[in-house]
């Protein structure tokens, strides 16, 4: 699937933060999940939440390109990590103003809930080891309390008496929303049917498998890659006195099966799912192609940084490439075409009417591909020359005007792309040079009354 399908550097999005965040839950997204996720979906993260603080107005994913630095096709596999995990919640809308998105900040779990999280927990263990995870259990899980004491905490019901009331269906509504998971996880992948079937009643009662119970087998079985018939087992040896089964002796059965069976390492986190993106070439790709992809796959920011060897571009040249993206509406990948053919073509300089001007031609041509911008750029180049040298008029005779030496101009070089088109031609007059050879040679030897045979006997 192609990336642009999926999200164009265009498409305008919104945060929503339904709550605010605290120190606390910075730290457990950096100390948990950064081991997990990786830095950059961390940066994304924290990003997002700093801008929803200040309820800022929409935006076009071009400008978050711009802050964290990287292509789109990052952008959108960074924004796919934080919803798998839980972090982010996306959502999307079409209209005749194309497609906006709202990306909502989800809470990090706490300390206690994700070390009993399966999952998140043992990912995280893999990740960092044992001594650095006792560490973060031992700094972030509250001691527990003496044995001598007795919870005499009371609940809702003992204090409160519920008052029936007729209350509007639309008030009551949220009482139906399915509940929240930690983060996106599907159960119905595992077959519990499978597992039933060599379980008898007095094994394990019905009973046993609550909600919650099937919840943790189903991500025991996905963590430790067991199946139905490895998970009975485990159910069986997790089972207690009282046929319950609980978090805790569950996780630790399927652990012990796992290493007797399996590995003794613990399991790793592996990415199952393809992400949409630039469509790799089939066939080896020519110069013309490497450079279509090139700006493809590339902010314009960072092809200004290739073009200063690496550093940082000037804040006027950044302010004309964004200008081009966010007010002309230009795809970036037209922006980069536009900025390497000017650049090349004005001993690397980026004068900003010489390109405003062209990019206001594309514009009006409807110039929506790098092919198009390629095309006409070779179409109108006499023009576009034209409109340069007009300009350089008007520079020259404003600096003789105050009294300096005028120099004379370098000589124009062109885009490779540019070039080759050139090459081409050439190649094609040649070979139309030859037909002519071939057909006076032709007309040569009937007047002589010879045929090809004869002479080359």
């Amino acid at each position: 699937m192609h990336i642009l399908k999926e999200l164009q550097p265009t498409d305008s999005y919104e945060i929503r933060l339904p709550h605010h965040l605290s120190t606390y839950e910075r730290q457990i997204v950096t100390m948990f999940y950064q081991p997990i996720i990786g830095a950059n979906a961390v940066t994304m993260y924290l990003t997002m939440w700093t801008e929803a603080e200040f309820e800022t107005s929409p935006q076009v994913h071009y400008y978050l390109m711009n802050v964290l630095g990287q292509p789109l096709q990052k952008i959108f596999e960074t924004r796919a990590i934080l919803e798998a995990i839980g972090l982010l919640r996306t959502f999307k809308r079409q209209d005749a103003n194309g497609r906006h998105f709202l990306y909502e900040i989800v809470r990090p779990l706490g300390a206690e809930q994700f070390f009993n999280d399966p999952l998140l927990s043992m990912f995280l263990f893999s990740k960092i080891g044992e001594q650095p995870y006792r560490k973060l259990r031992t700094r972030f899980l509250r001691p527990q309390r003496d044995a001598q004491y007795e919870e005499v905490t009371r609940s809702f019901i003992d204090v409160f008496t519920p008052v029936h009331a007729n209350m509007p269906s639309d008030v009551t509504a949220a009482e139906n929303q399915p509940k929240q998971e930690a983060y996106p996880f599907h159960y119905a992948d595992f077959d519990f049917n499978m597992l039933r079937v060599g379980l008898s009643e007095q094994l394990v009662p019905s009973s046993a498998l609550t909600p919650s119970a099937k919840i943790m087998i189903t991500k025991l079985a996905f963590l430790y890659e067991l199946t139905p018939i490895d998970m009975q087992k485990v159910v069986l040896a997790a089972l207690d006195e009282h046929n319950h089964l609980t978090d805790e002796r569950l996780k630790k059965e399927a652990k012990e099966y796992y290493k007797v069976t399996v590995s003794k390492k613990a399991p790793q986190l592996q990415k199952r799912v393809e992400m949409p993106m630039i469509e790799a070439p089939t066939q080896p790709e020519t110069k013309e192609e490497k450079r279509h992809r090139y700006w493809q796959t590339t902010p314009p920011v960072q092809v200004l940084r290739d073009f200063s060897g690496g550093n940082d571009p000037m804040p006027t040249s950044l302010e004309l490439v964004e200008n081009l993206v966010l007010d002309y509406g230009m795809e970036p990948a037209v922006v980069n075409a536009l900025v390497e053919y000017v650049m090349l073509t004005t001993d690397m300089k980026l004068p900003r009417k010489y390109v405003q001007t062209i990019a206001d031609h594309w514009r009006r041509k409807n110039v929506q591909t790098t092919q198009q911008a390629m095309e006409l750029a070779r179409k109108e180049h006499e023009q576009y020359k034209g409109w340069k040298e007009k300009a350089e008029v008007k520079a020259t005779t404003s600096t003789q005007s105050t009294g300096r030496k005028y120099t004379n101009r370098r000589e124009e070089k062109l885009p490779d792309w540019f070039e080759t088109r050139h090459e081409q031609k050439d190649e094609q007059l040649t070979t139309q040079q030859e037909e002519e050879l071939a057909a006076a040679r032709k007309r040569m030897l009937q007047k002589l009354g010879l045929d090809d045979g004869e002479v080359n006997e």
